[in-house]
């Protein structure tokens, strides 16, 4: 049994439950029936806490209970549901999660400034006096003695549970919580002789006898981790002694063993079990028809009843749909996919070499084999960016009140998928872009009202696939960008010459300039000039490209355009020279020969201007130029240009490399591949090398430098 992989599934666990907590926090007030909200709510705080019990993480513990006492109330409807409230649980559900990275080695602080406040204010809602961390783990066996029944427990594990990483004695420690445990009995009879025995195997049972004034189903919510792993048997208080022996003919055991097993646990008084199987009465219970009203049972023997399946049995459905795997074995898995497609190239490339045609056939199934390979192993790192639009929803909650607007967030295409790499590094730029939007995009309420909208401001975050791309625009209904006191701040600041004639789109691209604002004062949030050359530069570092647009008085959208993926791709293969380069394939619209003048970087296709960029001259290659060479039309966005090189190799799986840092500056290019014939080709960046031509003279070549 590995604990440390039973904590870290506790942990991630854990981190899911407190991403659901907040989901719901966040809809409860917005619901006509809240009922479902509340109770997940309560769900997650009550599964947090029984969890960290089990592997004694007090602090945890101690602080969920305040929280769990509050829902509890909630639930019964004796506390309101009210925004103050709402962001009380947001507060509370922040510090379990901090104390989850603690207990986690995630984090080095120790302080808990906020824990006494919270608890004060949670303690106002229950109407007791402030509660501390000890007082909240205090279970029953601090109640007063006269509270307190004797409940007797009876338990049996299968061999299994060992194998699936459960501690049997941990859920015995976790009882110690709701009171007195009077005594546990191990009962072996199921031991085997040692040459039999499986150290991976459990084969033990327990007896055990608890004082506590917990209710019965706190009591089974105690091995509900180990629900399909056991037979377990919980009675009550006050049950008599028949349904004891009705037990004991059940567990096979002999009476007198049995009996004095219950009188140690003080269940029974000694010998009475024996001298009850000598005379029994002619009530006595039949097992599983007539067990006392209250006794838990959770052995296949006798089901629970129907309509209430327990939760453990579903739970192990679902997890039969899917499962953890470590990010760092999936990151190792498309390596080996990527040297893997780097090798069935250099095959095929020996096969027509060698011209061996049956060679040739097995090699192009091989190729199609680990096409089909590469793609099912990318899909398995495609997940849905519903989960990085929903943190949003907390963003928007909290500045939201700090700014002192009403702000709504709208989601759509929450269900887009893409490369998990691409949303762990999107998170942040896309969290500057909607601060930004609430901050300087969406006007105060009564400007709003003055100006016929409606006094809240919407948000909205959409997102969608073009084009074997990622589409993700963030969208305000505010004021608009001012043109022209962006275009008066460039001037000031030298970036564009007085008097220049520029359009709108080029006007909202400065704001993307290092340190330009338009900020008539500097907040919390922004005016400082910082952030949305940073935004820029992240997103290009993903190899995707941002453009802005806005109308007065109705708002501003933030277009960010992202490859789906950044390990594989498929390529379009060219040279210039002896240079190799490789293009994204759904970049790639036509390949058409090249007619222009030699001073024009523009052409002729089908009746409308294409203008080009030589690739030779962009990248200072030696040589002359071939004498029949070609143009491949590229296009991003709704912008396409020109690409003339010298020879057209045709489609190819590129496996990207990133660049060394030395190279990191070098704009137009992306990543470099190893082709099957050991060669590097470089992968072009389609977009940096339209921005860097919309930027050349008419008649001139920029050339790429670092």
């Amino acid at each position: 049994m590995n604990m440390d992989l039973a904590l870290n599934t506790f942990f991630a666990e854990s981190r899911e439950l407190l991403t659901e907590m907040e989901a719901a926090l966040l809809n409860v007030l917005d619901d006509v029936d809240p009922t479902d909200d509340i109770n997940a709510i309560f769900r997650a705080a009550h599964t947090i806490k029984g969890s960290a019990g089990l592997f004694g993480i007090d602090a945890i513990v101690g602080f969920t209970h305040v929280v769990e006492s509050v829902l509890d109330r909630v639930r019964e409807g004796t506390i309101p549901i009210s925004r103050d409230l709402v962001g009380l649980m947001l507060a509370c559900r922040d510090h379990i999660g901090m104390l989850v990275e603690r207990a986690a080695g995630e984090t080095s602080d120790t302080a808990d400034v906020d824990e006494p406040e919270l608890l004060a204010r949670l303690s106002a809602y229950l109407g007791d006096t402030p509660a501390t961390p000890a007082a909240a783990s205090a279970g029953p066996a601090d109640a007063e003695p006269g509270l307190l029944g004797h409940w007797h427990i009876s338990l049996r594990l299968d061999e299994s549970v060992l194998r699936n990483g459960m501690d049997p004695l941990s859920f015995i420690r976790y009882l110690q919580r709701l009171g007195k445990v009077a005594c546990v009995a191990c009962c072996i009879e199921s031991l085997p002789p040692l040459p039999e025995l499986d150290p991976e195997a459990c084969y033990l049972g327990f007896e055990i006898g608890l004082d506590s004034a917990a209710d019965q189903a706190t009591i089974a919510n105690t091995f509900e981790f180990i629900a399909d792993d056991c037979s377990i048997h919980i009675l009550p208080p006050g049950t008599p002694p028949s349904a004891y022996l009705d037990l004991c003919r059940e567990r096979g055991a002999d009476p007198a063993d049995f009996g004095e097993r219950l009188a140690r646990c003080g269940t029974l008084a000694p010998g009475e079990l024996e001298a009850l199987a000598a005379n029994p009465s002619p009530h006595a219970l039949q097992p599983c028809a007539d067990e006392p009203r209250d006794a838990v049972r959770t052995d296949a023997s006798c089901p629970p009843p129907a309509g209430k399946p327990r939760a453990a049995e579903e739970t192990r459905t679902q997890e039969g749909h899917s499962i953890r795997i470590d990010a760092d074995k999936l990151d190792h898995l498309i390596n080996l996919v990527g040297e893997l497609i780097t090798a069935s190239a250099g095959a095929n490339l020996a096969a027509r070499r060698l011209g061996n045609v049956e060679l040739q056939e097995c090699n192009s199934q091989v190729a199609d084999l680990v096409e089909s390979v590469r793609d099912s192993t990318l899909q398995l790192r495609m997940v849905k960016i519903g989960a990085t639009f929903n943190r949003f929803r907390r963003v928007v909650h909290d500045v939201s009140r700090t700014l002192g607007k009403n702000i709504h967030l709208v989601v759509r295409g929450e269900d887009t998928e893409l490369d998990k790499t691409v949303v762990e590094r999107i998170s942040d730029p896309l969290t500057h872009l909607v601060r930004n939007a609430m901050d300087h995009g969406i006007e105060p309420a009564e400007t709003r009202i003055a100006h016929g909208k409606p006094g809240h401001g919407t948000i909205t975050l959409d997102a969608r696939h073009d084009s074997g791309h990622i589409v993700i625009e963030v969208s305000d209904d505010g004021g608009g960008l001012d043109r022209e006191r962006i275009l008066a701040k460039a001037v000031q600041r030298g970036l564009v010459e007085a008097g220049r004639e520029l359009s709108d789109a080029e006007v909202f691209k400065l704001i993307f300039e290092p340190g330009f604002s338009t900020a008539a004062q500097v907040t919390d949030l922004s005016g400082r000039g910082v952030g949305m050359d940073v935004v820029k530069r992240n997103i290009e570092a993903l190899r995707g490209s941002v453009e802005v647009s806005s109308r007065p008085a109705l708002g501003t959208t933030v277009t960010v355009r992202l490859p789906l993926t950044l390990a594989i791709i498929d390529g379009f293969q060219v040279s210039v020279g002896t240079s190799l380069f490789v293009l994204p394939l759904d970049m790639v619209d036509e390949c058409v020969a090249y007619s222009a003048h030699a001073d024009h970087n523009y052409t002729d296709l089908r009746g409308r201007v294409l203008p080009f960029i030589r690739l030779r001259d962009m990248f200072s290659i030696p040589g002359p130029a071939s004498a029949r060479q070609n143009i491949v039309v590229v296009r991003h966005g709704d912008k396409r240009i020109g690409l003339v090189v010298d020879t057209l190799l045709g489609e190819t799986q590129a496996v990207i490399k990133p660049l060394s840092r030395i190279f990191e500056q070098v704009r137009g290019i992306s990543g470099s591949s190893i082709l099957g014939s050991g060669e590097v080709a470089l992968i072009l960046d389609v977009p940096a090398l339209m921005e860097q031509a919309s930027h050349s003279p008419p008649a001139e070549h920029s050339r790429i430098s670092a």
